[in-house]
């Protein structure tokens, strides 16, 4: 092969991306043009390229330790000694087969975020994104736990502080895989009968990616041997992160359906993988948290809709109780009318429910998560609260914590303000869906989606083409990008906003922020 070889084969897998991109992902005005198309290219192109395949041993401490159980008031600083005391072990050698948030500062495989990269994937190549999620499966133990961040092997571990490199199996993280599972699952519903229209059209590289679409028993069989590894984690969650509603008197709708992420210290719940975010004070193991149960009805949702694909109609009938279970617990222990948003709760010197309201992305998660009924009159306060300037709303995107809370920008500052992609995403995707119901608040939706979804993308595109990098998070007073760059992980979920639809009587063009600005 010579140089000019090399170079003309080159020149052409890009133009055939290029090609093939523009009738993968068919970007909707305003982002309809050749500057968009070029930086959609390059933030997708690198975030498939960020895939990769790892392999080694890993660190896991399995003593199950009574501290761990965090049952007793302190039991961070118990735990904390505990984790000390005890020795960890190499497990393994297990592989991986993920899409990496960054491939220079952080090359390896994170449990919730790769349920966000592959929302795009899966529109690129389903069963590429079906094999990735099978490969995080592999991984799963007996109980149902798989470790939310795989160092797998010594090169692995050279990239992480020695202090992150210990797995705990009593530790969670938010299930995003859940996500993808379910889109697939009505994609493959809704393809069932229509493939062979299509079929003709594919060329050999595109039949490969769809082939489980395009044959619906392959895409079902797929489902009948992941199902029982999702209900096993489904139940490890229900097992392992369970609040405490009995002891403390609490007045709700089930007595079962409450959570709480192990892992909390003062000044963090790296497990809920928002870090920093505030949390009631001091951590208490009455706490319960509104984001762990607003995923954990996500969970039930989606093993309902893969159950009735399925035919498991028993276990969907479960599915359906804890669902309804949840949906009203989350409004028994964890809505605040004052506040008029949900809370997280703990218990006060009396030993009866509080709620401790940090208003910012924890106070959306039943929303974002599609637990709330678009006619709901609560969603009207959710959806003030996003558009409200002095709390969450910016010419930019969503701030992670309200401007109002006294802890806003303090500390480490990672989710106490700049504006994150993936949780970003989420609200327009459920702004969209409340926009295009019939109900009393879809003018406002409307209006909220149209405006996020512009902001969004121009946030991220001025940051890209000032400075050659999507980033971890977006600064909420300037745009500007900023923590990690090279942060081709869910930064990449611009190239699914801009594929969204622009709703009749929305802004056409434009954000509340022009370039001149950046």
């Amino acid at each position: 092969m010579t140089s000019e070889d090399l170079t003309r084969e080159i020149k052409a897998g890009s133009e055939e991306f290029g090609e093939r991109f523009g009738g993968v992902f068919a970007l909707k005005a305003p982002f309809n043009t050749d500057k968009y198309k070029k930086f959609g290219r390059s933030m997708f192109s690198n975030l498939i390229g960020g895939i990769g395949y790892f392999y080694g041993q890993s660190v896991v401490d399995r003593s199950y330790a009574p501290e761990y159980d965090e049952a007793d008031e302190g039991f961070w600083e118990e735990a904390a000694e505990a984790r000390a005391r005890h020795a960890e072990a190499l497990e393994g050698p297990y592989e991986l087969f993920t899409s990496v948030p960054s491939r220079p500062f952080f090359p390896r495989g994170f449990l919730w975020d790769e349920g966000f990269h592959l929302l795009p994937i899966a529109d690129w190549d389903t069963d590429l994104a079906l094999e990735v999620i099978k490969s995080w499966f592999n991984l799963i133990d007996e109980d149902g736990w798989i470790g939310r961040e795989q160092i797998l092997g010594a090169e692995a571990r050279s990239k992480v502080p020695q202090e992150f490199q210990t797995q705990y199996p009593h530790y969670a993280n938010p299930p995003t895989l859940f996500l993808v599972v379910e889109q697939f699952v009505e994609r493959l519903l809704n393809t069932n009968g229509t493939a062979a229209v299509h079929k003709e059209r594919l060329s050999q590289g595109e039949s490969l990616a769809s082939a489980s679409l395009e044959n619906p028993e392959v895409g079902l069989e797929y489902l009948r041997k992941l199902y029982p590894l999702l209900r096993r984690q489904f139940q490890w969650f229900r097992k392992t992160q369970r609040g405490d509603i009995k002891s403390y008197d609490r007045e709700a709708y089930s007595s079962k359906e409450a959570y709480r992420w192990r892992g909390r210290t003062t000044t963090h719940c790296l497990t809920s993988g928002l870090d920093d975010y505030p949390r009631p004070q001091p951590p208490h193991p009455g706490e319960l948290h509104v984001d762990l149960m607003s995923w954990v009805g996500l969970m039930a949702k989606s093993l309902i809709n893969i159950g009735d694909a399925l035919g498991f109609a028993e276990d969907v009938s479960e599915y359906r109780t804890i669902l309804d279970a949840i949906e009203h617990n989350l409004v028994d222990l964890h809505w605040s009318e004052k506040d008029g948003c949900f809370c997280d709760a703990t218990v006060d010197d009396f030993e009866e429910n509080k709620l401790v309201c940090h208003k910012g992305y924890i106070s959306l998660f039943p929303f974002l998560t599609g637990l709330m009924k678009p006619d709901d009159p609560k969603v009207g306060k959710i959806l003030a609260l996003i558009g409200d300037e002095e709390e969450l709303w910016t010419p930019y995107g969503l701030r992670s914590l309200g401007k109002k809370d006294a802890l806003y920008e303090t500390a480490e500052n990672y989710w106490r303000s700049p504006i994150w992609i993936n949780i970003n995403y989420m609200a327009v995707k459920q702004l969209h869906y409340v926009a295009t119901q019939d109900g009393p608040h879809k003018e406002v939706a409307r209006d909220l989606y149209s405006r996020l979804r512009n902001n969004l993308v121009e946030t991220i595109y001025n940051a890209w083409e000032e400075t050659g990098f999507a980033w971890e998070q977006y600064n909420p007073d300037t745009g500007k990008g900023q923590r990690t760059q090279h942060f081709t992980g869910w930064t990449s979920l611009v190239v699914k906003i801009m594929t969204m639809e622009g709703l009749e009587g929305a802004k056409a063009t434009g954000s509340e922020h022009g370039r001149d600005e950046l």
